[in-house]
């Protein structure tokens, strides 16, 4: 008790929140997830757990499964199919008629699963990567379709000519039941009919006849029969035994190959009455009986033996750029086929192969013998490029120069310079000694280890002078003078030349005296060798072409367009003596000697590639003439597949030949033979001796004979060989008739009568019965067997006219030749005076057509036409280049060329130009500094100001000439002028100093002061020396000999930079114009305050280099576009007719580049064909089915195989011509080549009921709402309805049928009530009149009242029945569809500023499926303003738009007010200076 009422106490309810995420160390099911859970109060609000009943709360925590990154490629969703369209009416209840169709809902099943074996996984591992796929969609349900039939044909005649009988008539499917739709009505009306009564005994059974059975042989005949014909052989059987011994040896070797079989069908004849049952045939005595059994030849189809193993392959070396070999394998014909069975498979194949195995060898290639290094005992002398030129390296002259000497050295030893001179015996001063010092250098200049030079003499010591205290000081001698000549001759000699002067004079007494003026310079030869100078000369590379030393495939197809081997380029290297000219090789040395030949990236050579010639025609079987008399001819082709490039051989001239055919006694190669029919076979006699004509051994069998293959001579060939070689195969078998007593016999047919005149009248041939034919009745069947034909007369009257469009202008063909006779590759005429053709038609008098040579006609008329040249944009040549814009360092030099005549007519275009019409150039350039020198001459001797006669010294005055001189690799040459020097780099002219007395301390010139220390940070000193020449008399000292100054920044330390000037353009060699050329860019040595210097400071300062300062770039060369050469014209688009083309077309072999002329829109012509016939064999009508010998039964239909013309035009008109016109062409109709003349057909019985032959197909049909197509497949149908012929069968009738059959583009149909209240049908909207299809609700005159009626207010019920409301109002539905209130649709609301309430813009809810012009009672939506807000006051908006008109009223007021005022009249100037009037210009200048 107590436990119930503290059950009835708790007054809450566990509520569990949402999961949260899947948590843990790994991946995979190893994760937990929580989630809170509470208890909830009844009332809403959260309570103590204690108040819920704990064994009802959820778990707050479960296992989960924890999804990684990796996890995307191991689940996935599963996406089911979707289900069959539902209609929301299921759901919702709404029913109604439908119209157009029914909105429906599919669903499909969505399943997140295991990759690996397709097991279901939790929805949340796929959702962590995607989310998941819609499970449901909308669809469109079509209104269910009605069968729709055609209107009844006419009432066919009575069954019966005389009693009771039955007429019918019939109507055929035209669209099948869809959806649901109603099923097809009967097809067939009935209703009974009695011509007049009969006369006597109305006939009441026939003979009927069955189809015949399948084959069967006379051996399994026998089996049936037992032993009964065991003893008692027939004088047939006996025949065929003894000619089966006695044929030749021939077929009975080629009896197995064939295998021909002669076998029998059989038939049954039975006797019907009338209503249909079998009865006995005595109660058909008036009938004889036909025939029911007929020989035929058993189908034996094709046997070939196994395939036999692969050949071997025709490329023998590996190599992958080398094609494919090919192998092949074939298989034995064992057997042919007879008797229409299956035709034989194909008895050879290849395939593509590559040589397997470890002993393949290589392809074979060549490899180059190496060139040995020769070298000789010659001088040289080496300059370097400091400015690359445009166009490269190539195009400066020659860098090392050579003379030959007699004792060559590798090594020698190299003056650096001379020490200080040291006096001997430890004297202060005398005569001494200067220690050279030296370095070995190769013959480079290079330093080189100095054991090098152990074997050449070293430098030996120089004597020197070291003046005492009262002896002439002099100074050092200056550096030897660049020599004069390179060489010496008879005629000039080099020298050299050095000085030095006279610091301080001796003293009078004891000194030793300074020298005379001529002492004070020295002079020595230089370049004594003579004048034989050698340098090697080259000129420019050749093209790449192809080494031919190699054996390397260079061939590539169409699509590689990369580099296939390495080229060579050549060019000439002679030896020139300077001064002289060219000389043997051997004069200059071989170890600088260029290289003549070096290896390049050739691009692909394309040869043109064809295809093999196509294999001859064949030609006519027969080896007579053609037609008319003439020889018959055969051709062969072949096609380009591959234009050449790059130096590819060319493309052959003959692409079509063409040959008569050869007409031996004996055909060519292999042929048929056939040897006589053997004799007709009849069923055997003991299975027919019971049928008609037994015992006469007549009526209908199979003949065959044998075929064999012969080769020229006649001899016998394999018959796989005629199978390739030969025509086709000779018939094997025939049937025959051997005719009986009764059988009918007529004459062959006469020729045709004459024609009294062309195209008009006919022409008869005849044949008539003959012997005991004549008055049997069943002869006189005209029918069967017709006596007469009649044609109509030929006509030979014609008349041309021409047919369709005027073609493209079409140029002349063929090559423009150069002046050399050489032909042009691609030089074709482009323009100018061309023609243009129409086609010819050509028709008899029966508006046939016929070839156009019968009208006198070629087939064209033609007219003479214009294709306009192309002008190309014309430019002048280009200006000289200017200057460089700096004298010393980087700077920029310019060149242009401008519009001479702009482009027209597809012309090559312009490029950019500026508002000038100008092009310009702009590379960068570099002057040298060094190209221009201070030279300074010696000091001259001191003029002393007061001379001391005695002492000679004192202060005094040094001058010395000093001039700017263009330098030169031989030294400073030509005096220039002096601003083209640096100014700041001027040596002194002139020096003021005191002239050392006799007995002081005389100092040498000071030296260069020492660098400052980088980076200049103002702390450093820089210093310069000098040092005593003359020491002074004992006591007294030299002065200070080393001068210092501090360093300061871009004063007298600088810093040193490298400055890299832009790219310039592309520069090609003098000659090009476009291809691959040398784009350059100049280094620039800056000193820090922003001068340019030379090269020499950075590179001293080992400066980095990182930049590139040549690069190869290609101007793309103005390359017109290079097309093909047009194409041959093609075949006719149409064998035959009116509409044929021929085209031609050429194709880009190369696109236009840069400024080349742009490529012709024109890349293909057209010409119309000749006109021809087109003729074809055509079925005509099929006869009635005809029974021989009976009145019903399984029979035979015949129908011929006709000639028929026509234009090709596709409306179906064609005329029936002389067979003799299409026996050029294969007996085929519509590509079907089996021909059938006749067929089995079945003729009713009088009183059968049976189904009439399938009506035509209809036309191909979609599924549509409002025109337009649905997802669903187009569909034909035909149908067969039934026949009856007496009333009493009728429930006997087989069941009508109808087919249908999936098409294509298929038509929308429409089906609409037509005619007035007295006559209306049902009219689909290709204007047929059917029945089914219109929708019986619209069906005029019927109440379309609504159900329930519309009783709510502003509601009215629309034509197709259904409650809507009026305009102005929206409809509100039930949960079931009907309408449960019409609601105003709310206005449209224009806010304000201070409005804060949202737009409302509605509108009625329409059916989205129909479109707004055929919505049911509405013309269209109605949209409102209202002023007045909904308590009645005017809205905000109101007084703003008044405001804003009352403003407009204000301003055009005032703009009329001001229009209509009168000026005021000017005032007169008191003065009579009149100002006269300026007038402007305008010149279109912008500025104005």
């Amino acid at each position: 008790m107590l436990l119930f009422l503290w059950d009835f106490a708790l007054t809450g309810v566990f509520s569990p929140g949402p999961w949260g995420r899947c948590m843990g160390s790994e991946c995979g099911p190893g994760g937990s997830q929580s989630r809170a859970v509470w208890c909830a109060h009844v009332e809403g609000w959260t309570t103590l757990h204690t108040n819920c009943l704990q064994s009802t709360r959820p778990a707050n925590q479960q296992s989960c499964f924890r999804v990684c990154d990796w996890h995307r490629d191991l689940y996935d969703w599963r996406l089911g199919t979707w289900n069959q369209c539902v209609p929301i009416s299921l759901r919702t209840g709404r029913t109604g008629i439908c119209l157009q169709g029914e909105e429906g809902i599919q669903t499909r099943e969505v399943n997140c699963v295991l990759k690996a074996d397709s097991s279901a996984a939790d929805h949340a591992i796929c959702e962590y990567f995607e989310p998941k796929p819609r499970q449901e969609q909308a669809c469109l349900i079509p209104c269910p379709q009605d069968c729709v039939v055609t209107e009844f044909t006419p009432w066919t005649t009575c069954s019966k000519t005389c009693g009771l009988g039955l007429q019918n008539r019939v109507r055929s499917v035209v669209a099948p039941p869809l959806f649901g739709g109603l099923p097809c009505p009967n097809l067939t009306e009935f209703q009974t009919c009695a011509p007049r009564a009969c006369e006597g005994r109305e006939m009441v059974f026939s003979l009927k006849t069955s189809s015949a059975a399948p084959s069967r042989t006379a051996r399994q005949a026998r089996r049936r029969k037992g032993k009964e014909r065991k003893g008692n052989r027939d004088p047939e059987m006996r025949e065929l035994i003894k000619s089966k011994r006695n044929r030749n040896r021939l077929n009975r070797l080629e009896d197995d190959f064939w295998n021909m079989e002669i076998g029998y069908q059989s038939r049954q004849v039975v006797c019907v009455h009338r209503n249909g049952s079998t009865v006995s045939l005595s109660q058909c005595p008036h009938w004889s009986l036909p025939e029911t059994y007929l020989s035929c030849l058993m189908p034996k189809d094709c046997v070939v033996s196994e395939w036999s193993s692969w050949g071997s392959c025709s490329k023998t070396c590996l190599d992958p750029s080398v094609p494919q070999g090919s192998r092949s394998r074939s298989r034995q014909l064992i057997r042919l086929p007879t008797g229409g069975g299956s035709e034989c498979p194909q008895l050879e194949e290849s395939q593509a192969c590559e040589p397997e195995g470890d002993g393949v060898p290589p392809c074979a290639t060549t490899n180059r013998p190496f060139v040995a290094c020769l070298f000789a005992g010659f001088k040289f002398r080496r300059r370097t490029i400091t400015n690359y030129p445009t166009g490269g390296e190539g195009n400066c002259p020659h860098l090392v120069e050579a003379i030959p000497c007699d004792d060559p050295s590798c090594f020698s030893w190299q003056l650096v310079k001379l020490e200080e001179c040291i006096p001997e015996e430890d004297m202060d001063c005398g005569e001494g000694t200067q220690t050279p010092q030296v370095r070995c250098v190769n013959s480079e200049g290079t330093e080189v280890e100095k054991e090098m030079c152990v074997d050449e003499v070293y430098p030996s010591s120089v004597r020197c002078v070291v003046p005492c205290p009262k002896d002439c000081a002099l100074s050092l001698w200056t550096e030897w003078s660049t020599c004069s000549q390179t060489c010496s001759s008879k005629t000039a000699e080099g020298k050299q030349m050095r000085t030095r002067a006279i610091l301080a004079y001796n003293a009078g007494e004891g000194g030793s005296s300074c020298p005379n003026t001529s002492a004070l310079q020295e002079v020595r030869n230089c370049n004594e060798h003579p004048c034989i100078v050698y340098h090697w000369q080259t000129g420019p590379w050749g093209q790449c072409v192809e080494d031919t030393t190699t054996s390397t495939l260079n061939t590539s197809s169409s699509t590689d367009k990369s580099t296939c081997t390495m080229g060579v380029q050549t060019r000439k290297v002679i030896c020139v003596k300077v001064n002289v000219g060219q000389v043997p090789p051997k004069k200059c040395p071989e170890a600088p000697r260029p290289e003549s030949v070096r290896p390049c990236l050739l691009p692909c050579k394309r040869d043109c590639i064809v295809t093999p010639f196509s294999e001859w025609t064949e030609c006519p079987i027969s080896c007579g003439a053609g037609v008319n008399g003439q020889k018959n001819k055969q051709f062969r082709y072949r096609v380009i597949i591959q234009m050449p490039a790059n130096g590819g051989q060319e493309c052959p001239d003959v692409l079509y030949e063409e040959k008569d055919c050869a007409t031996p006694s004996v055909c060519p190669g292999y042929r048929w033979k056939t040897h006589k029919w053997r004799k007709c076979q009849l069923v055997p006699w003991s299975i027919r001796r019971d049928s008609k004509g037994a015992q006469e051994n007549c009526g209908a069998g199979v003949q065959t004979r044998a075929i064999s293959c012969r080769q020229l001579d006649g001899t016998v060939a394999d018959v796989v060989q005629c199978l390739k070689f030969a025509s086709s195969m000779p018939v094997m078998s025939q049937p025959c008739q051997l005719p009986c007593r009764d059988d009918c016999q007529l004459t062959n047919w006469s020729k045709f009568s004459p024609c009294t005149s062309d195209c008009v009248g006919v022409r008869t041939r005849r044949r008539a019965l003959v012997g005991k034919s004549k008055k049997k009745d069943k002869c006189k069947n005209s029918q069967m067997y017709p006596l007469s034909e009649t044609q109509y007369c030929p006509c030979d009257k014609y008349n041309a006219q021409p047919v369709g469009n005027w073609s493209d202008c079409i140029l002349p063909e063929g090559r423009v030749e150069n002046a050399a006779g050489m032909k042009v590759q691609g030089d074709v005429k482009e323009c100018g005076q061309g023609y243009r053709y129409q086609a010819m038609v050509c028709y008899d008098q029966d508006n046939r057509l016929v070839e156009t040579s019968r009208c006198n006609s070629h087939g064209y008329i033609e007219e003479a036409c214009i294709v306009p040249c192309p002008s190309d944009c014309k430019l002048s040549e280009w200006s000289n280049w200017s200057r460089c814009s700096k004298s010393c360092g980087s700077g920029v030099k310019v060149r242009s060329k401008w519009l001479r005549e702009k482009p027209y007519n597809g012309g090559r275009p312009c490029p950019k130009l500026d508002h000038l019409n100008q092009v310009y150039e702009v590379v960068p350039c570099v002057s040298d500094c060094s190209q221009y020198i201070w030279i300074a001459e010696p000091w001259s001797v001191w003029k002393v100001s007061n001379v001391d006669l005695k002492e000679n010294c004192g202060e005094g005055v040094q001058t010395r000439r000093v001039r700017c001189m263009l330098n030169t690799v031989d030294g400073p040459s030509d005096a220039v002028e002096d601003y083209l020097c640096d100014p700041e780099e001027m040596p002194q002219g002139t020096r003021e100093n005191r002239l050392p007395c006799p007995e002081d301390c005389v100092l040498s010139d000071w030296s260069p002061w020492t660098p400052c220390d980088l980076p200049c940070s103002g702390r450093g000193d820089r210093e310069r020396t000098a040092f005593a020449l003359r020491l002074p008399k004992e006591g007294e000292d030299c002065p200070v000999s080393m001068q210092t100054e501090p360093c300061f920044l871009n004063r007298n330390c600088f810093h040193y930079s490298y400055n890299i000037t832009d790219w310039s353009t592309c520069q090609l060699s003098a000659s090009a114009v476009c291809g691959i050329g040398l784009k350059t860019r100049m280094l620039d040595c800056v000193r820090s305050d922003g001068k340019s210097v030379d090269l020499k400071y950075c590179e001293e300062l080992r400066l980095e280099k990182k930049w590139q300062m040549n690069a190869s770039c290609t101007v793309e060369c103005p390359v017109n576009c290079l097309l093909s050469d047009w194409s041959a014209w093609s075949d006719c688009s149409q064998t035959c007719g009116l509409e044929g083309k021929m085209w031609r077309r050429r194709t880009v072999v190369e696109a236009s580049q840069g400024d080349g002329r742009p490529c012709p829109s024109q890349m293909e012509q057209w010409k119309p064909c000749p006109v021809r016939p087109c003729y074809r064999w055509q079925y005509g009508p099929w006869s009635e089915c005809r029974v021989e010998e009976v009145v019903c039964g399984v029979g035979l239909r015949f129908r011929n195989l006709s000639c028929f013309v026509s234009d090709g035009s596709g409306d179906g008109k064609s005329s029936i011509v002389e067979e003799e016109l299409c026996a050029g062409l294969e007996q085929a109709v519509d590509g079907d080549k089996n021909i059938v003349l006749e067929e089995t057909c079945t003729l009713p019985c009088p009183g059968d009921c049976y189904l009439m032959e399938w009506s035509d197909w209809s036309p191909c049909q979609s599924v549509c709402v409002k025109g337009q197509r649905l997802d669903f497949t187009p569909v034909q149908v035909r149908s067969r309805a039934v026949i009856a012929q007496e009333p009493e069968n009728i429930a006997q009738c087989p069941d009508q049928e109808w087919q249908t059959r999936p098409c294509s583009n298929g038509e929308c149909y429409e089906y609409q009530w037509m005619g007035n209240p007295q006559l209306i049908w049902c009219q689909r909207s290709d204007g047929i009149n059917v029945t089914g299809g219109c929708p019986p609700a619209l069906l005029p005159g019927t109440d379309q009242s609504c159900d329930p009626p519309c009783d709510k207010p502003q509601s009215f019920c629309s034509e197709e029945g259904v409650c809507i409301c009026e305009d102005g109002y929206t409809e509100v539905l039930t949960a079931e569809g009907m309408l449960e209130q019409c609601t105003p649709i709310p206005v449209l609301e224009i806010p304000t500023a201070g409005d804060k309430k949202a737009d409302v813009k509605t509108s009625r809810a329409i059916n989205p499926t129909l479109p707004t012009t055929v919505q049911p009672g509405r013309a269209g939506r109605t949209w409102y303003l209202q002023p007045f807000g909904p308590d009645g006051k005017l809205k905000t908006w109101v007084y703003g738009v008044a405001a804003g008109v009352f403003v407009l009223l204000v301003f055009i007021v005032s703009m009329i007010y001001l229009a209509c005022k009168k000026p005021k009249k000017p005032q007169r100037r008191q003065n009579n200076n009149r100002l006269k009037s300026l007038t402007l210009a305008y010149d279109g200048d912008v500025d104005m």
